[in-house]
């Protein structure tokens, strides 16, 4: 007699054949489904996720490629805030030469500060933050470690930075005798040779702000981390200030002297950054 095939559908053999795909709606999620035009999708929706949405990466391998934008130059930014240095300190220089309003305003408030009872001593020593043997020297520190580190990290132009920071307090004393002998400005009255013409714009004030924000400017791009770069910025800017307030109230120069001079040496960071490209350093941006 001859043996009929047992029934694939028995007890005994369940499980023993893989499952037949029914036709139908399961159909459409397997791979490449009819009518899907989207593998592992049911119908023709968006994919959900950002898997779905990835392109392919270089050589047609997956990946995804976002876009990723180069570092923004910083050259309109800096130029832009030249031409605002510019004008600010040609708009003092015109008020000062014309003897106009600022001028008068600049004279009334230099008497104000001279005559306000700050201590002699500590205004001295703040004056003193602009000479060539305290200022200069901070920046000659600022320059070396700036160098070290940048030759130990083998960066090509380590020698870049500390060149433009000692070109830029070169140029300071090449700037100021020039201005000082165009517009011939008296001295604050009461002080030995305020009657000789010479005092707009204060080279001490132009060293402290040339000196101090280019050693800032050579240190931050090695600080790590966001406060001591705000810090440092702070730091500068507090020993500028203390500079033009010791010279004035110690009736070496007028509010407008030092004023101008921060505005110069302004110009002479932002040349000097522009030359060096400081930005570019071993640290982020903020």
């Amino acid at each position: 007699m001859r043996e009929t095939p047992r029934s694939q559908e028995t007890a005994g053999d369940t499980g023993s054949e893989r499952p037949q795909l029914r036709p139908g709606r399961a159909l459409a999620h397997t791979a490449g489904g009819s009518d899907s035009g989207n593998p592992h999708r049911s119908d023709s929706r968006p994919p959900q996720t950002p898997r779905g949405v990835r392109h392919t990466g270089p050589h047609g391998r997956p990946g995804t490629t976002p876009p990723v934008p180069g570092r923004p130059t910083p050259f309109p930014r800096l130029l832009a805030v030249l031409a605002v240095l510019g004008l600010g300190f040609a708009l003092i220089s015109w008020q000062v030469a014309a003897y106009g309003p600022l001028r008068e305003a600049d004279e009334r408030l230099g008497r104000l500060v001279r005559h306000s009872g700050f201590p002699d001593g500590a205004a001295e020593l703040l004056a003193d933050l602009g000479n060539l043997t305290v200022a200069p020297v901070v920046l000659a520190v600022a320059a070396l470690y700036a160098a070290v580190r940048a030759r130990r990290a083998a960066e090509a132009r380590w020698w870049l930075g500390p060149l433009c920071a000692a070109l830029a307090l070169a140029a300071v004393p090449l700037l100021v005798g020039p201005l000082k002998a165009l517009f011939a400005r008296p001295g604050p009255p009461g002080m030995s040779g305020s009657d000789s013409a010479g005092f707009y714009p204060s080279g001490h004030a132009a060293t402290a702000i040339v000196a101090y924000g280019a050693a800032a400017l050579l240190v931050r791009p090695w600080l790590r981390s966001p406060l001591p770069r705000r810090g440092l910025a702070v730091g500068c800017g507090l020993l500028v200030a203390a500079c033009g307030f010791g010279l004035v109230r110690r009736g070496y120069h007028w509010p407008l002297d030092a004023v101008a001079s921060w505005l110069l040496g302004g110009l002479l960071l932002v040349a000097m950054t522009l030359a060096g490209r400081w930005g570019a350093g071993p640290a982020e941006e903020n």
